[in-house]
């Protein structure tokens, strides 16, 4: 017989469930870090920066073998960009010279197609190879000719599945649904039926598809395909589990520091990106990536800039429940601007956007540029440090009525860093839009904030 008393069977029981649940939290935490040092790893590769990129390989070597959504490693980026000490850092870590990317492509290939001649000297000597649609050794291959009017992101509408749809989202034009797609749950933007007729609808429509379908970056929400043949008119991007910043908030309040520059980092990651693409290619890690993969040279901010025009917490989007990390999406109200130099300005649409968000050019009806996005960040910031949206106590007209007179919202919050967090925000809603930051900037200054964070932290709150 058995001496275990009931009491000691509890406990193992509960001993057991407790390990349980700490292990998956251990694994949740672990993955979380993992893509995290993924992203770094690539980052720093694409800055030039050797010495960081051998830090993160010797905390943990697996990541010289990181991959971006295109399948893209380190040494990739590197290749591209010519980075021999940052190469050599990575082939010493035992890097794959001859890995390939999604197109099929290898760091040599890359290189020879950057004209990197010194990289291409590097990778050669260690066993590097050109294949892909870069490499010398890309044979090209008959393509069958596309179908009458369909392209290869056209989605056929008898493949969305609405059994189990719900409303997550609603507009002007039209809703937004969860649905499934190919067995994968999905959003769709669906144009209302009585407006499937009307010109600029349909116009604005295009717009946005055309826009997504150069898109391509981790913290952008991926679009999927579009249904344009047929009515309903819909647009199919991936489902975000986690729901808007703007509900997140309602229901959280003050973020703390280190999630609160997380978070910035995203938004601001997204932009940069968003802002700097022109008219053609694909959104990677950076600009020059998606330049030299599709073998085409373009200048920073030249000559096409997009502006998000409507960037917001709604518009922010959570990728699963823990808040992981964010993207960025609802490109309805962005514009593609063809420019002669980066320090042009544009006349476009008065009050486009959402107004407590708004720079106060825009609520003025005046000429404007890509700074408008970089005005509702810093309203983002303040909203995700304070809990509440700016001028919260104003309907949001009149909202940015205030803010077009010269106020700003006020800061409550103190603590390590929020001073410089303050500075930053200053800076970026400044009412003079040639005085505001790019987003490259703005990236550096959040890095090195968050360099500076120490492990214990949080905001104080005061009333003024």
């Amino acid at each position: 017989m058995s001496s275990d008393t009931p009491s000691s069977i509890a406990d193992t029981t509960t001993e057991k469930v407790s390990s349980s649940s700490s292990s998956r939290t251990t694994d949740k935490q672990k993955e979380k870090a993992r893509v995290s040092r993924t992203s770094l790893i690539l980052w720093h590769a694409h800055q030039n920066d050797a010495a960081a990129v051998r830090k993160l390989l010797e905390e943990d070597p697996s990541l010289v073998h990181a991959r971006d959504y295109d399948n893209r490693t380190p040494l990739h980026v590197a290749s591209l960009h010519g980075w021999i000490d940052v190469a050599k850092c990575l082939i010493e870590f035992r890097a794959d010279v001859n890995a390939q990317d999604r197109w099929k492509n290898t760091p040599l290939a890359d290189a020879e197609g950057a004209k990197k001649h010194n990289m291409i000297e590097l990778l050669k000597s260690y066993g590097g190879l050109s294949y892909g649609q870069n490499g010398s050794h890309f044979e090209p291959k008959p393509v069958p000719p596309p179908l009458p009017n369909k392209c290869d992101w056209e989605i056929e509408p008898s493949e969305l599945d609405f059994s189990n749809s719900n409303i997550i989202g609603k507009g002007s034009f039209g809703e937004i649904l969860k649905a499934s797609w190919r067995g994968t749950p999905v959003a769709v933007k669906r144009i209302l039926p009585s407006l499937s007729d009307d010109r600029l609808v349909i116009q604005d429509f295009r717009h946005e598809v055309n826009l997504l379908v150069k898109l391509r970056h981790p913290n952008i929400v991926q679009f999927l395909g579009a249904v344009t043949e047929r009515k309903p008119l819909m647009l199919i991007t991936e489902y975000l589990r986690g729901g808007d910043l703007h509900q997140y908030l309602k229901e959280k309040g003050a973020l703390s520091p280190s999630t609160a520059i997380n978070f910035a980092l995203d938004i601001a990651r997204a932009i940069f990106l968003f802002v700097c693409l022109l008219g053609l290619g694909l959104l990677l890690f950076s600009l020059e990536d998606a330049v030299w993969t599709l073998g085409m040279a373009y200048l920073h901010n030249e000559p096409n800039v997009i502006v998000h025009r409507d960037l917001k917490p709604r518009n922010v989007l959570l990728v699963n429940s823990n808040a992981d990390h964010l993207k960025v999406g609802d490109f309805g109200l962005s514009k593609l601007i063809k420019v002669q130099n980066s320090h042009d300005v544009y006349k476009m649409t008065g009050e486009t956007g959402s107004y407590r968000y708004m720079a106060p050019e825009v609520f003025k009806h005046r000429k404007y540029d890509k700074k408008v996005d970089v005005f509702s960040f810093a309203m983002i910031l303040y909203e995700m440090l304070e809990g509440e949206p700016p001028f919260s106590n104003f309907e949001p007209y009149e909202a940015a009525k205030f803010v077009a007179e010269g106020h700003r919202p006020t800061f409550r919050s103190k603590g390590f860093n929020v001073f410089d967090l303050r500075e930053l925000a200053d800076q970026c809603w400044a009412p003079d839009m040639n005085k505001r930051p790019t987003f490259l900037e703005i990236l550096k200054r959040l890095e090195k904030i968050k360099e500076n964070l120490p492990t214990d932290h949080h905001w104080h709150l005061f009333n003024p």
